[in-house]
């Protein structure tokens, strides 16, 4: 025999539960004993097993009263219908989680996978949020117009990150962004800069540019592309 706090604890409900369906005359609500507290029994545990495990595929609780009641072959047929409902509903809630994933993903949406790994370990080293977005809008730009050649710099640039001296000038250009014109730090980096990429060489510079244009148009349409010190940056490595 049960207290009712011992049959929610049971049945995994909650006692407000129980008497709600005793309410909705799912549950029979049994007499109280000498002592005063009502006792339930297996069958009633059972039922509420039942009741419970309707009621969270979604079941109203009208209906769950009916298939109580019901004879085994109508319980048996209503059964598969849920289940069928239930799996419909879970194919719904994976697709919506699917799109969830994507919105949350961000940057999958629109560039390779490969970039998209590229960006991550951009943030990861603690490269800023304005440098990534001019990464990512250059590589969907550069991938539209030529997935060839955008596939071969993003395995380069993938393999340059590698490199602990580039991913410090990687970092040190992103911050030299808002630095003053003037700054003399410029200067250094530049030569840092250039001295790095003289002693390397790039597999990309050995294969022709479909479209040469693609970089230029990048920087043409991108919102903080460049900055005074980065404009300054640009002319000393040039010199």
């Amino acid at each position: 025999m049960f207290t009712i706090g011992r049959l929610a604890d049971y049945a995994g409900v909650t006692i407000k539960a129980i008497r709600h369906y005793h309410e909705r005359g799912l549950l029979p609500e049994p007499g109280r004993d000498s002592s005063g507290y009502r006792r339930y029994t297996a069958e009633d545990a059972v039922k509420l097993v039942k009741i419970r495990t309707l009621a969270q595929a979604g079941v109203p609780l009208a209906r769950i009263k009916d298939l109580l009641d019901a004879d085994p072959d109508a319980l048996t047929a209503a059964i598969a219908e849920i289940d069928r409902d239930l799996r419909d509903r879970i194919a719904r809630l994976r697709r919506t989680r699917e799109q969830l994933a994507q919105l949350r993903g961000g940057d999958r949406l629109f560039v390779s996978p490969e970039v998209a790994d590229h960006l991550d370990d951009l943030r990861d080293l603690g490269v800023s949020e304005r440098q990534i977005r001019l990464e990512r809008d250059g590589w969907i730009l550069m991938q539209t117009a030529s997935p060839e050649d955008a596939a071969l710099w993003i395995a380069e640039k993938r393999e340059l990150m590698t490199d602990p001296e580039f991913r410090a000038l990687y970092l040190e250009h992103d911050a030299a962004y808002d630095w003053p014109p003037r700054d003399p730090r410029l200067p250094a980096l530049a030569d840092r800069t250039r001295n790095w990429f003289a002693n390397r060489h790039s597999r990309s510079e050995t294969r022709p540019v479909r479209t040469p244009d693609v970089a230029r148009l990048a920087v043409q349409t991108q919102p903080g592309a460049s900055s005074p010190a980065w404009d300054r940056l640009a002319r000393l490595m040039e010199g």
